[in-house]
């Protein structure tokens, strides 16, 4: 398996060792995986496994001239069904612990570990077994679309590590779940994530370990940061306010809503407080062209003079490069669409995804300490080809540079019409007998006999 070795042995000599087969092998004692010793173990497994989803999630019948070595499809298929998900899971934690930067005061804002939560989706292939965990899109007829599990991912802030990603069914809120996440932060951690986050339920549960939070306040909420002002009644705010802190700066008292989010049980929406502190700021943003102009933030970050409106502003911005996160994984590395089979298939899949993005990020993250520059202005896919093409030992070349353009602003349209077919809106089984029948009919109506004079 010269090229997946190759490429290992690129990340063993400028990183640590955190892939080698001792990893491995300790990974599945501890959960409890065991196996008898083939060409096809767990080792080579993970590595072939690395190396598919390197190569941009390639067939696995590319994989025998890939690794040079005589992989079969279906062998190293069923090597990948004895893999447990736990185990990938438990690579995926290891390696962004070990490539993250927790004790480099640069990973640091504000002297806080910051992380960003966000949610997306991907698209599984159409088997009964992925309709029933996942769904479908509810404007698509039944055996008319594929199933598209909902991904809820947590990012390393300024390092862009993946720390965990799951999957859940299509229409699931993401805020049921984040909770999930909240025993992989540390106490005095900071949560950074978007309206769809902000919440007293969510808010509580994260002071209840000890665990700050910033996410950007709810468009239903009604927010008035004239002092003093009287709460509630039909257009004014529900909250008691406490103390300004300067211009559309202020904290306020959130109580407790009279009904239970629908994900939380009864015991558990009890053991919530009934009042929290939070603190609103709003700010203005100065580039022309967008659609957000004004940004209206919620934290229970309640000390101005350590974290000052100015710095909340900065950070909330680094939220947008979550999507940035996203964009290389599902077009870069062409998550978009996976492969496997099964709902099992599809996590395993989607934890591979992530840790080939923490390779090819730490990569990045040695590139700019290099060449003097922020580890998001390195090209993500030139450190994709340089990874795949370098011999061990090799000193790493200066990557690409992408430049800074700040302000900038596109429309989300495209150009190039690649798929001129219409849509699929019966399904196939349907489509294939109509298309029989015309067909059918075309020769029945050649073979009539031609019309007498």
């Amino acid at each position: 398996m010269a090229s997946i070795t190759r490429t290992l042995l690129r990340i063993n000599n400028d990183l640590r060792p955190y892939l080698s087969e001792q990893s491995i092998t300790e990974a599945c004692h501890e959960v409890g995986h065991t196996w008898r010793e083939r060409m096809l173990g767990p080792v080579a497994t993970v590595h072939l496994f690395v190396l598919q989803i390197l190569c941009f999630n390639t067939a696995m019948t590319h994989l025998r001239h890939l690794a040079d070595a005589a992989v079969k499809a279906p062998a190293y298929c069923r090597a990948r069904m004895r893999l447990p998900l736990a185990v990938l899971q438990k690579l995926l934690r290891q390696s962004s612990m070990a490539m993250r930067l927790r004790d480099d005061e640069q990973g640091l804002w504000c002297g806080l570990k910051a992380y960003l939560v966000d949610g997306s989706s991907t698209i599984a292939p159409d088997t009964p077994d992925s309709q029933k965990a996942f769904g479908q899109p509810k404007g698509c007829k039944k055996g008319c679309g594929f199933p598209v599990p909902k991904v809820l991912a947590l990012f390393d802030a300024f390092s862009g590590m993946v720390v965990e990603l799951m999957a859940f069914p299509l229409y699931t809120h993401e805020q049921s779940k984040v909770w999930m996440l909240h025993a992989l932060l540390g106490v005095g951690d900071l949560l950074v994530g978007d309206r769809g986050f902000c919440s007293f339920a969510h808010a509580a549960m994260l002071l209840e370990r000890r665990i700050h939070g910033l996410f950007r306040l709810h468009q239903k909420m009604i927010v008035d940061f004239r002092p003093h002002r009287r709460a509630g009644g039909k257009g004014r705010p529900k909250l008691r306010f406490i103390k300004r802190l300067g211009k559309h700066d202020q904290i306020v008292e959130w109580v407790k809503p009279a009904s239970k989010p629908k994900w939380m049980s009864d015991e558990q929406y009890e053991a919530l407080p009934r009042t929290l502190q939070m603190r609103e700021l709003r700010y203005r943003l100065p580039c022309k062209g967008q659609r957000t102009l004004c940004v209206t933030i919620a934290t229970t970050l309640l000390d101005s003079s350590r974290y000052s409106k100015e710095d909340i502003a900065k950070l909330y911005n680094v939220r947008w490069t979550a999507e940035t996160h996203f964009a290389e994984l599902k077009t870069t590395l062409k998550m978009r669409k996976v492969k496997s089979m099964t709902p099992e298939g599809v996590k395993k899949e989607l934890a591979v995804y992530c840790l080939v993005y923490n390779l090819v990020h730490a990569i990045m993250l040695q590139a700019a300490a290099r060449q003097g520059v922020p580890p998001d202005r390195i090209s993500f896919i030139d450190t994709v080809r340089w990874l795949l093409c370098a011999e061990p030992g090799a000193d790493m070349p200066d990557l690409i540079v992408n430049p800074d353009r700040p302000g900038r602003h596109e429309p989300r349209v495209t150009k190039d019409r690649q798929d001129t077919h219409p849509k699929m809106c019966r399904p196939r089984n349907i489509l294939r007998k109509r298309l029989t029948g015309q067909v059918q009919v075309f020769f029945a109506l050649l073979s009539r006999p031609a019309p007498g004079p």
